[in-house]
């Protein structure tokens, strides 16, 4: 029964990992798509904050950047959305340039176009979390070697 955690908690980070990786690859996609084939509409910025994250133990502390946009559609309708990791100098009130899909209004994105930007980010974070779920198939094989010799 004991050796089973050494097989089920690698697993769960596994699934874990592939998740937000999964995320993020769609994510991307997403921000990509709007850049390239979305409309453009003037929004105003209604809301700034931050939240943190970490600084327990011997962990240092994040800090996300929030901003809550407004917008209307090119039918008129009204479009209020939350973007995390803007530009810091954006404040409320501020008019930014927002890009949207017609079929989605509300996943739009104040971020302007920067796709190296984007791919490089992307890119960094997959490859993180690969060697996270390399870390655990080796702690697997290494315990089931070491289970089977016992």
């Amino acid at each position: 029964m004991f050796e089973l955690l050494f097989y089920l908690v690698p697993t769960l980070m596994i699934a874990g990992m592939g998740y937000a990786a999964y995320r993020l690859v769609l994510r991307a996609r997403r921000i990509s798509r709007v850049w390239e084939h979305g409309l453009t509409a003037e929004a105003r910025c209604l809301r700034t904050y931050t939240t943190t994250s970490g600084g327990g133990g011997n962990t240092s502390v994040h800090t996300t950047l929030h901003h809550v946009y407004e917008y209307a559609t090119r039918e008129g309708r009204t479009i209020r959305f939350e973007e995390e990791g803007g530009s810091g100098t954006v404040l409320e009130g501020d008019f930014v340039t927002v890009r949207y899909l017609p079929d989605h209004p509300h996943l739009a994105t104040a971020l302007p176009p920067s796709r190296g930007k984007l791919v490089f980010e992307s890119g960094c974070l997959l490859a993180f979390l690969g060697v996270i779920i390399v870390f655990c198939l080796v702690f697997m094989a290494v315990a089931h070697m070491m289970f089977a010799e016992a």
